[in-house]
């Protein structure tokens, strides 16, 4: 045994309390088969073929959308690729604004080569570097279920957090891939008119 969390039951636990407001932005590959695998949601902003994108499009939604909370689920792959949307996030500091990194050490849509956070690369300190305050490495499910009640929170964030999870191979749950109807259902979620 790894010693490391189960992905699915870490996200599952994420989002046990979601509540009816979150707006959750989840990476590429297996944040976002395991997000659908957690129950799809009109307020999942599912993106294909956005790889480092993710905490740039939170940001975005988290600063247009104040009094809504935000978290983008990633993984350190995708994370590792847009290590400077940190920067901006330390910039601009969303208060309603929180990031998970789903850390199994691979590039699990590449081939499940190791990635840098196995070796020498330390997510939470790059975070915290950038001027991210709230930031953790988290090893147990207690501290997953305790940083996911943190989501409400519009008053402290930015918050990041760095999850050991397991690099099991599971079976793909994949939400639409039709980007006008994910855009469109966010949009109405919102109370926002389709494009």
């Amino acid at each position: 045994m790894s010693g490391k969390l189960e992905r699915r039951a870490a996200m599952a636990t994420l989002l046990a309390d979601r509540g009816a407001d979150l707006l959750v932005v989840p990476g590429l590959g297996s944040t976002t088969y395991d997000l659908a695998a957690a129950g799809d949601d009109d307020r999942n902003f599912y993106l294909w073929g956005a790889m480092g994108g993710a905490v740039m499009i939170g940001l975005g939604l988290a600063l247009a959308q104040p009094k809504l909370p935000v978290v983008v689920i990633t993984g350190d792959g995708e994370m590792l690729m847009g290590m400077g949307s940190l920067a901006t996030v330390g910039l601009q500091k969303p208060t309603n604004l929180s990031i998970v990194v789903l850390d199994n050490e691979r590039y699990g849509e590449t081939g499940g080569q190791t990635s840098h956070t196995a070796m020498a690369v330390d997510l939470v300190g790059v975070a915290s570097a950038c001027g991210i305050a709230d930031t953790r490495a988290i090893s147990t499910m207690a501290e997953v279920e305790a940083f996911a009640k943190q989501f409400q929170d519009l008053a402290a964030g930015p918050r990041v957090a760095n999850v050991k999870i397991d690099a099991a191979n599971l079976e793909r749950i994949l939400p639409t891939r039709d980007g006008m109807f994910i855009l469109n259902r966010l949009r109405g979620s919102l109370g926002f008119a389709p494009i």
